[in-house]
């Protein structure tokens, strides 16, 4: 099974959520996960920034093989750059198209 796990809430405790939710993935032990990916846009870009509370977390996912993705619109809309990103995390063109795209290949969709 492969997830997709879809972070948009500017909520700190909604991005503590996604991101616990896709290290709980990553742990079980059914042997039946095989790939767990995060996309991150609109308020949930603040999770994913380099100086953000949260980019510890990201980073030991990212360590652990999780491909986190940030939307380049939302970027674009916040007045951030790929630099003020956590080292290793991709940009997308659109976050929703990339959640689409993941969902085609296989992925089943989670949204805390």
């Amino acid at each position: 099974m492969q997830t997709v796990v879809h972070l948009v809430s500017g909520d700190e405790t909604e991005q503590q959520t996604a991101l616990a939710i896709a290290e709980n993935l990553l742990a079980d032990e059914s042997g039946d996960i095989d790939d767990v990916a995060i996309v991150v846009q609109a308020g949930g870009i603040e999770a994913v920034t380099a100086g953000g509370d949260a980019a510890d977390d990201v980073r030991h996912l990212l360590e652990d093989g999780v491909p986190v993705k940030a939307c380049s619109n939302t970027l674009e809309m916040e007045g951030l750059e790929a630099s003020d990103l956590v080292d290793g995390v991709e940009t997308v063109p659109e976050g929703a198209v990339e959640v689409t795209r993941l969902q085609d290949e296989g992925y089943a969709y989670v949204r805390p």
